[in-house]
């Protein structure tokens, strides 16, 4: 048979397999790599402990030499203590003359033993010359027992009190013949002539309705209804301040509220002192309350317009209002010639409401930086007054805070429309620290031309110093003197030894007002203790300043509340009075301003009157008192 095509015979697979090589040839091709393959592995592996090697040497040859830590102890500066006044610290002795006054004034609280809030309130007082004699009369503002509480059988009901004044400092009880022996649960009063008469009015407010009396030559008539200012009588009013903010000739009223408070809230809040028995509640459990504006709308009407006049300010998280008012006060914060408004609030923060021109008033109070504190925070905020402290123009704004807080003491940045907190670095904050502050003043107790400041102190709870050692019930009160804007610590507390004994006698301290009550020149104190006795102190500095007293006759706001006084010395220096009679906390003083001068003997002061016109006047005699009319 012949072979299939394309087959290899067997002749080619025998020369194929020739060719091939036998398996002892690749076994030994196999360990001829192998051995090659060993060899390169090894020299290289060789290669690289060398080179590791070499680099090992370099860099035990070129490292940086090994750095011990060696421990630096750093000084550290210790605080120093802040360096006293370089002048002198003046005596100021003052005498407490409320007995030998004829001033037999007590406030009653009307504790009965539940602990409302209301009673570790009141006490507010004025200065005010109601009979138009030349002289300053005083009136008390009392409360009462509670309309649920029996009063006392055979107990007199209390009522506030007027005393008239007889020129010479002596006072006789003048309340019943005036008209005013009237009950309610009292808070603060407001002086003003509303209706241009030339006989100042008064306002008063309270835990319920408010009250207006109409002077009439001396005697009072209740106007409240007829005049429409009575307020909320589930409300609780505070601070009140006439001036005429929208500059028609008319004196309006601003009303502070407190805080939305009723007996049944109050008690079911169960407030103790630290497990002890029922201690009195804290504002921050109440929600805060709109303040009032009355429009003097002319023949005794007035309409309340604090919506529209944009004085509702409401809290951003939960709706409801926002204000809980315990201190108003007069100032040209922008310096445009139109006063503005600061509140003290408690536990919120304050308000500065910008007059605006039109009517209405924008809350500036955190831009310009007097609603919290430096760390931003609300301060328990009770008393206010403000004044240029410094003698240029700077504005000046002090307001009395809670225990264990610093008062405060802003400061304007020159005429720009902004503060800052200068309580710390002047002195005058630390020393407040302890204290419990409600009124508070400037005044310038020694006449050398600086403004002192006058606190009022006393706590809220008779039982504080069991919880807290360092706390009293009763307070003395502190003066603080001004030593100057150039001095390490401007303000300067005084000891009992400047002062002396009944100055810094402790009270529940209130109301805090001025007023020179003798005609000596220098300023007087009345302080008022909460369900305490008033006390008068005499000013008996004897340090021979100069002095002058100026008092305003606007044509249409006759007591000329909001005109500003100045004298001007040159050199950056000039002196500045506003006149309003709401200062303090709860309080009123005297329309007359006191300037005291040192030995400055000035030739001319400015009056910038409340419609914006200006009078320069030529000062005749120092250490005397001017009458100046407005135009003549």
């Amino acid at each position: 048979m012949s072979s299939p095509k394309n087959q290899p015979s067997k002749r080619d697979i025998q020369r194929r397999r020739a060719e091939l090589p036998n398996r002892s040839q690749v076994d030994s091709h196999e360990a001829e790599d192998d051995s090659v393959i060993g060899k390169m592995f090894w020299r290289s592996l060789g290669l690289i402990a060398g080179l590791a090697l070499l680099g090992a040497g370099i860099y035990a040859i070129t490292r940086p030499p090994k750095q011990q830590f060696v421990e630096r102890k750093t000084e550290t500066a210790l605080p120093q203590e802040r360096k006293a006044a370089t002048v002198e610290v003046p005596q100021i002795p003052f005498t407490d003359i409320t007995e030998q006054a004829g001033i037999g004034f007590t406030h009653y609280d009307g504790k009965q033993g539940e602990r409302l809030l209301p009673e570790t309130m009141g006490g507010g007082s004025g200065f005010l010359d109601y009979d138009n004699d030349g002289d300053q009369d005083i009136l008390f503002v009392n409360s009462c027992d509670w309309p649920w509480n029996k009063p006392q059988e055979g107990k007199p009901l209390p009522t506030m009190c007027l005393y008239q004044n007889d020129g010479n400092g002596n006072f006789k009880d003048a309340t019943q013949e005036a008209g005013l022996a009237v009950t309610f649960y009292g808070m603060g009063p407001a002086f003003g002539d509303y209706d241009n008469d030339g006989w100042v009015d008064i306002f008063i407010t309270a835990v319920g309705k408010n009250h207006l009396f109409h002077n009439q030559q001396g005697k009072f008539v209740e106007v409240t209804d007829a005049a429409g200012v009575g307020g909320v009588a589930s409300q609780w009013s505070c601070p009140a301040m006439w001036f005429d903010y929208d500059r028609d000739g008319k004196l309006d009223l601003m009303v502070g509220n407190y805080v939305s408070w009723s007996r049944e809230i109050d008690l079911s809040l169960a407030s103790t002192l630290v497990g002890l028995e029922r201690s009195y509640g804290q504002p921050t459990n109440f929600d805060g309350v709109h303040m009032y504006l009355y429009h003097n709308e002319g023949g005794g009407k007035f309409k309340e317009v604090g919506k529209e006049a944009g004085l509702h300010v409401v809290n951003p998280a939960t709706g409801v209002p926002e204000a809980k008012s315990l201190g108003i006060a007069l100032v040209d914060a922008n310096h445009d010639g139109w006063m503005d408004v600061c509140v003290a609030n408690d536990t919120v923060k304050n308000y500065l409401f910008v007059n605006k021109k039109d009517g209405t008033f924008e809350d500036q109070g955190v831009t310009m930086g007097v609603a919290l504190t430096r760390d931003g925070q609300a301060t328990g905020a009770m008393g206010i007054d403000c004044g240029n402290f410094r003698n240029d123009d700077c504005c000046g704004i002090v307001i009395g805070n809670f225990a264990n807080e610093q008062s405060s003491l802003y400061l304007s940045d020159g005429l720009k429309a902004s503060f800052t907190d200068v309580a710390p670095t002047t002195g005058f904050g630390p020393q407040t620290r302890i204290k419990l502050t409600f009124g508070t003043i400037f005044g310038d107790m020694d006449l050398d031309g600086r403004l002192d400041i006058v606190c009022s102190n006393g706590h809220l709870e008779p039982e504080i110093q069991k919880v807290f050692p360092t706390q009293q019930y009763e307070q003395a009160g502190q003066l603080f003197w001004n030593a100057g804007k150039k001095q390490p610590t401007q303000f300067v507390a005084l000891s009992a030894e400047k002062t002396g004994p009944d100055f810094q006698k402790p009270m529940v301290g209130r109301s805090a007002t001025l007023a020179d009550i003798d005609s000596d020149g220098d300023l007087d104190i009345l302080m008022v203790a909460n369900g305490g006795k008033a006390r008068l102190i005499r000013n008996d500095q004897k340090l021979g300043n100069h002095w002058l007293r100026v008092r305003l006759k606007d044509k249409a706001n006759t007591g000329a509340i909001g005109a500003v006084i100045v004298i001007d010395f040159g050199n950056d220096e000039k002196m500045m009075r506003t006149i309003s009679t709401t200062r303090s906390y709860l309080s009123q003083t005297e329309l007359t301003a006191t300037f005291g001068l040192g030995n400055r003997e000035p030739k001319e002061l400015k009056v910038l009157w409340p419609d914006g016109s200006e009078q320069k006047v030529p000062i005749e005699k120092l250490d005397s008192q001017m009458l100046i009319e407005q135009g003549t």
